[in-house]
């Protein structure tokens, strides 16, 4: 139970833990390219982009619960979570396991630290060790905007080309030859369906797809996260169903690590 707690709680709140490594994230200060097309009723890449952003997702706080499957080769878990988001500041993350708060996480711009009780152990650091021990750059932008149905990378800094697959407008990141990132955006109202990374030299591939989104307040959710991962070592799939989100309201953010716990170390 140690191991997939923490795994879980990686998954949450750095990127589902090493199967990011085949992300490569910085920014790049490229213009938006179009893909020139003789179909005159597919939107070009910029009509998508501006489309997709003008959704509205604006909040202050969100507060989710929501019920987590885990599975890999060896095998399934079902678990608990509350997610609190103050936006662009903190989230925290509480894992429970037959409603005994197991495993606690809070991440912010500059720290992240979490803590799970059947091990006694815990983790402080920064985006910048951790990028490191992954092998891709992380920032809280990413981990926020991976849990609330938005692209991870900013679309108005890319290079893309369109497509129109399985009747949704995809975009593809050309700017990377060895790591592919793919974008899929329904064709109606331009929400994320999917985001998808894969890295062919290293057989490593990861989606997250999107599903039933909501209004809240005006802002669209989504209630279901799908994670799919494949690399070498196996395939893990996680599913998180949001239970219920509440926006806007007043929310507190308790977080410290128990006495006695002992710090453990990302090599």
């Amino acid at each position: 139970m140690n191991r997939f707690l923490i795994r879980v709680l990686f998954v949450l709140v750095v990127c589902i833990s090493s199967s990011l490594t085949l992300v490569s994230c910085k920014a790049k200060a490229k213009v938006v390219t179009e893909n020139k097309n003789t179909d005159s009723n597919r939107m070009n890449t910029k009509r998508i982009i501006e489309n997709y952003y003008s959704n509205k997702s604006d909040f202050t706080t969100l507060y989710i619960k929501a019920n987590v499957k885990y599975s890999d080769e060896k095998q399934t878990q079902n678990v608990t979570a509350e997610i609190k988001i103050k936006k662009d500041e903190q989230i925290l993350v509480s894992i429970r396991f037959l409603g005994i708060t197991m495993a606690k996480a809070s991440i912010t711009p500059t720290v992240v630290s979490y803590y799970e009780k059947i091990g006694g152990t815990y983790f402080e650091g920064d985006f910048s060790s951790l990028s490191q021990w992954l092998g891709t750059d992380l920032d809280y932008a990413k981990v926020q905007n991976m849990l609330i149905g938005q692209t991870m990378d900013d679309l108005t800094k890319g290079k893309y080309q369109d497509s129109l697959v399985d009747q949704t407008y995809r975009l593809e990141d050309i700017s990377n030859g060895t790591t592919k990132k793919y974008f899929f955006f329904d064709m109606e109202k331009f929400l994320l369906n999917k985001q998808e990374i894969t890295q062919t030299d290293k057989n490593r591939m990861i989606q997250v797809s999107y599903s039933d989104y909501k209004i809240y307040n005006e802002s669209q959710f989504p209630s279901t996260v799908f994670i799919n991962a494949e690399q070498e070592k196996g395939k893990t799939e996680i599913s998180l169903g949001y239970n219920a989100i509440t926006i806007n309201e007043e929310l507190t953010f308790p977080y410290s690590v128990p006495n006695g716990y002992k710090r453990i170390l990302i090599k």
